[in-house]
């Protein structure tokens, strides 16, 4: 049967059901009008949070957003003003005199506003020092609604397990700046080689070249099996819900929250992404361990030293949760974000591993099993996400004028029919 016809009856289908948990009420797409996504009132942002349940951090986000999306478009961030929330907020967090200089924009990332400094203070334990700094914030309406605290949270789990930014503060409820903001360390390093004109858009499809990957690849599959295998119980982790094993509330709960963000944010019907959400729910994988999940672990998300070729720092946690392994797995080997060799045939995960070999390595280094079943769901749901993120959310902000980042957003926009192709093609192998 072809998937155009398979799409027309799936649609139309409905569905409830009595899980603890909560599935979502209906598969067919809900009744709103595009005024109603752009001026959400009460009812329907209750009506997101009660047909597609998330986690509780996650909820929250999803709420926030939707509550003031009718506020005014984004007005543009300026350094003055920047500073001006920095300064209030280091008023309150440190103890003793502080001097902020060198301000300036950070142009990389595709979702927030990023603003580097310097900062002359006290340090705790160190006396006067000059610390390059970070204030990472949403901007009005995100292409990628996450949390501040989880990121927090993460990055303070794995300093000193793997590179990441030292994290010093964060202002979860946005208190003292516009939107919910991360302040860390400056890192040293480069998201992809100077000399190519490759990964322009966010890193993806980085071609590092054969000499740079063989140094790089090791460390990066190395560091994605000591994050899977990192014991949650040795940090804080109270922004996250532990989903329980056994279960499919792991897969659930990711599959709610993006069929969620679907409905709030997209424009036009695209039944393709209804079959998706279907399929995702009716194949629903049980987890088999508890495990972080960085959420996006792929090329331009990480950093390195061109002269060492060591990592300098794993970056953008913002989507971590804890989970199924294989989510990581397969967006790492998302086609979107590699490319295929030199030999025309052999494609490389995040441009830098031959799948079998990434694969191999990871199971040896981490002791973890690669299931392919389940490989098989995140690869779909991977797609699926790429979907709404790159025509539901990258169209509603930049619709909204609701960032700094609109163009590149807008560019964004093949990333997700990419996506939409490959998650065509997959599903008509199954349906």
């Amino acid at each position: 049967m072809h998937l155009h016809i398979v799409c027309s009856m799936i649609v139309h289908m409905h569905t409830t059901s009595g899980t603890p948990y909560g599935r979502a009420h209906r598969l067919a797409p809900l009744s709103v009008t595009q005024s109603d996504r752009d001026r959400p009132g009460p009812a329907l942002i209750e009506r997101m949070r009660s047909t597609f349940p998330a986690e509780r951090e996650m909820d929250k986000m999803l709420t926030r957003k939707m509550t003031h999306r009718a506020d005014p478009a984004y007005a543009g961030a300026s350094l003055e003003r920047m500073t001006e929330h920095l300064t209030a907020f280091l008023s309150n967090a440190v103890e003793g005199p502080f001097r902020i200089a060198d301000q300036r924009w950070f142009a990389g990332g595709a979702s927030k506003i990023q603003m580097g400094y310097t900062l002359h203070w006290n340090a705790p334990g160190r006396g006067a020092s000059a610390d390059r700094m970070v204030v990472r914030m949403e901007p009005s309406e995100s292409v990628n609604s996450t949390s501040r605290a989880r990121e927090f949270q993460l990055l303070k789990a794995f300093e000193g397990v793997v590179p990441v930014p030292h994290a010093f503060w964060v202002d979860a409820e946005a208190e003292w700046f516009p939107e919910p903001a991360l302040l860390y360390s400056f890192c040293e390093g480069v998201t992809k080689p100077r000399a190519t004109a490759s990964g322009r858009l966010a890193g993806i499809g980085t071609n590092f070249g054969p000499e740079l990957r063989q140094r790089l690849a090791p460390q990066f599959v190395r560091m994605l099996a000591t994050i899977h295998t990192f014991d949650v119980g040795e940090a804080d982790m109270s922004a996250f819900d532990v989903p329980p094993i056994g279960t499919t509330e792991s897969a659930l709960r990711q599959l709610n929250r993006a069929r969620r963000i679907w409905e709030e944010d997209r424009g036009d019907d695209f039944p393709l992404a209804e079959v998706a959400a279907n399929w995702l729910e009716r194949n629903l994988p049980t987890l088999d361990a508890v495990g972080i999940v960085h959420g996006d672990y792929r090329s331009g998300n990480f950093l390195f030293d061109e002269n060492s070729l060591e990592i300098t720092a794993v970056l953008d946690w913002e989507r971590g949760y804890l989970g199924d392994r294989h989510r990581d797995l397969a967006w790492t080997a998302n086609h979107a974000f590699g490319h295929m060799a030199e030999d025309g045939k052999t494609f490389l995960a995040s441009g830098l591993v031959p799948l079998d070999e990434f694969f191999e390595s990871y199971e040896k280094l981490s002791g973890l099993s690669v299931d392919p079943a389940r490989l098989r769901y995140y690869t779909i749901f991977n797609s699926y996400q790429l979907v709404v993120s790159a025509l539901a959310s990258a169209y509603r902000v930049v619709h909204l004028g609701k960032t700094h980042q609109d163009i590149l957003l807008a560019s964004a926009e093949p990333v997700g029919y990419l996506a939409a192709e490959q998650l065509r093609k997959t599903l008509e192998e199954l349906l």
